[in-house]
């Protein structure tokens, strides 16, 4: 995959991953990207590194889309307790 694939991928992921966790994080669109690209190659790196899954073969792939998006969710905790998230 390209890198406008995992960029994609990415802001899809950090919007999703910000409308499932509940409260108000910091930032806007762009952080919704940074967050979302982070969690997408973190997610990657977990799979391969844990469970041997290949998430480069392709666009479409579910393993690809999931493992992005749990990575997005643990970006998205990560910069909630750093960034001193608060509820609504």
């Amino acid at each position: 995959m390209s890198i406008i694939s995992w960029i994609l991928i990415g802001l899809i992921m950090g919007a999703i991953a910000r409308a499932v966790l509940p409260g108000r994080a910091g930032g806007g669109w762009v952080i919704t990207l940074v967050i979302g690209v982070v969690g997408a190659l973190l997610g990657g790196w977990l799979a391969g590194a844990l469970f041997g899954v290949e998430t480069n073969d392709s666009f479409f792939d579910l393993a690809t889309w999931l493992w992005a998006f749990i990575g997005a969710l643990l970006v998205l905790v990560i910069w909630g307790a750093i960034s001193g998230r608060k509820k609504p």
